[in-house]
């Protein structure tokens, strides 16, 4: 794997986990930030995303990414390290939160909350029949991603309007331009959307990553923290009301203002201090 670093290399380890589309550089803001703070924060490109390797077994399942977070953990020897998953990277943060076997003390995600706050529970059902129909039309890019081929040709139009959809008002072509980088050809655009193959076609994670799939789908344990943005266009914040209800007491929800889907670079200063109040606390 490679990835950007920032801090003192004795400090607290903080891994920074993307999503689609995306890359690494999303947490250049937030990085610097805690770096300053003394925290040692590593920001891995994610399996498939150049410069990282391509995978030999091309497995791409939500255990395959927890699997990578906590061996780059284990190999940087990271004590009471804490793991931060922004969309695809809060799928991976979510399950090693509800793992027993997660080398993490902290886990924190963003924009994607763990599924059990998805389903709907009694007095919640009409809430969630109200959004579907317009979460089924910001999700459509999911059935498109199953598509084979189509989509990899298509991903110069998709991702540059994904961040439009996603983060209104925001100007993200820094951003989509690092995205670009990190999917410089079709072998790599294959890889980044196997992330929504594998989870949309239900099929078996590798042996490797069977004890880190086992709970993709899990609750969170312990101390966790989860961070929306209000003007998200990607997952409505909605979803988000009936998260506290099922989480654990010590966990902690926190919508932030005048932020849409990539709330690291759209309200960098705000998501660092929230992340430093949370790590401190």
């Amino acid at each position: 794997m490679s990835a950007l670093a920032w801090g003192p290399a004795d400090g607290r380890l903080v891994i920074c986990l993307h999503g689609f589309p995306d890359s690494a550089w999303s947490w250049r803001y937030v990085g610097a930030l805690l770096g300053e703070k003394g925290f040692r924060v590593v920001a891995p490109f994610m399996r498939g995303y150049a410069p990282t390797a391509l995978p030999a077994d091309g497995d791409y399942h939500i255990g395959a990414l927890a699997y990578d977070a906590a061996q780059l953990c284990r190999a940087l020897d990271g004590q009471d390290a804490v793991v931060v998953g922004h969309d695809w990277g809060a799928f991976a943060s979510n399950a090693l939160a509800a793992n027993s076997d997660s080398p993490f003390g902290l886990h924190v995600s963003m924009s994607v909350p763990p599924m059990p706050g998805l389903v709907p529970r009694r007095g919640s059902i009409g809430r969630h029949l109200r959004m579907m129909p317009g979460q089924m039309r910001m999700s459509w890019y999911v059935m498109y991603f199953q598509l084979p081929w189509l989509p990899e040709r298509t991903v110069h139009r998709i991702i540059p309007k994904l961040w439009r959809d996603w983060s209104p008002g925001h100007d993200g072509a820094d951003d989509v331009a690092h995205a670009f980088d990190a999917l410089p050809s079709f072998d790599r655009r294959v890889a980044a959307l196997a992330y929504y193959r594998a989870l949309g076609r239900n099929t078996r994670a590798g042996p490797r990553y069977a004890d880190m799939h086992r709970e993709h789908y899990g609750l969170p344990r312990g101390r966790f923290l989860y961070l929306h943005g209000t003007g998200d266009g990607c997952m409505q914040p909605g979803f988000v009301d009936g998260l506290r209800d099922v989480l654990p007491p010590e966990a902690t929800v926190t919508m932030i203002p005048n932020a849409g889907h990539f709330l690291q670079v759209e309200q960098p200063e705000v998501v660092a201090a929230e992340l430093e109040r949370f790590l401190k606390g």
